[in-house]
């Protein structure tokens, strides 16, 4: 498979059960990283919202941690051959056995699917189902691994978004709901916490108007820095 190009760098992706998609450029395009220094990345996968943090932001370092061996791999050649190969570094370890700094910002793209059918591929099913990390263990992993005034963003379908909400312990702080098309219906929601009590703040982003490929002028502003079509 050819590497999925940005207008920075380039993703390779062969052996990775995820691909690179709408909902990690959404994510990667939309989390406040404007102070941080320290960040994580949980469930990397090919590791491009490392990457595009690491273009966005002035972090000293950005880590990405996947479970599977052939994801941090593949992270890992992707950050070698970006022009941030110095700030990024990429690990194979579970987000529960995770150990060592505190990060301003944690970053996930999560395994979401509670209760659906197992997929016959193991390396799918990781990536997928939350089998291996489900929404307790990545609060309390989050909760662990996050410094006093850091932010978690994650992006989740806006059902598994709402279960994640009422189970963490942290306090959201900024939610963006994402329509696929303009005047419909939500179909992810991106959300922001933090440890400290803060107002919400509320947003919303269509994607395209209508017709396929009609991209909304609010999608192509904050993915503009990245996707060659733009």
């Amino acid at each position: 498979m050819a590497a999925f190009r940005f207008k920075r760098f380039a993703v390779e992706q062969d052996g990775v059960a995820m691909k690179v998609g709408t909902d990690g450029v959404l994510l990667g395009a939309w989390a406040d990283c404007s102070t941080a220094k320290r960040v994580l990345d949980i469930g990397t996968g090919t590791g491009v919202i490392a990457l595009m943090i690491a273009q966005r932001s002035d972090a000293e370092r950005v880590v990405g941690i996947d479970i599977d061996a052939a994801a941090a791999e593949c992270a890992a050649a992707n950050f070698a051959a970006s022009p941030w190969s110095d700030t990024l570094e990429a690990v194979q370890i579970s987000a529960q056995e995770f150990t060592g700094e505190k990060f301003d910002l944690i970053l996930s793209n999560p395994p979401y699917f509670v209760d659906s059918l197992l997929c016959p591929d193991s390396q799918r099913t990781t990536a997928r189902h939350t089998t291996e990390l489900t929404f307790e263990q990545l609060d309390k992993a989050v909760c662990r691994l996050m410094s006093s005034n850091g932010k978690f963003a994650l992006i989740l379908p806006t059902e598994q978004m709402e279960r994640y909400i009422g189970l963490t312990s942290l306090n959201l702080v900024r939610r963006c709901d994402v329509h696929p098309v303009e005047g419909g219906a939500v179909k992810r929601v991106m959300a922001e916490f933090a440890f400290e009590l803060q107002e919400v703040v509320t947003e919303s982003i269509a994607i395209e108007r209508g017709r396929r490929g009609d991209y909304t002028e609010q999608y192509v502003a904050l993915t503009k820095d990245f996707y060659l079509k733009f």
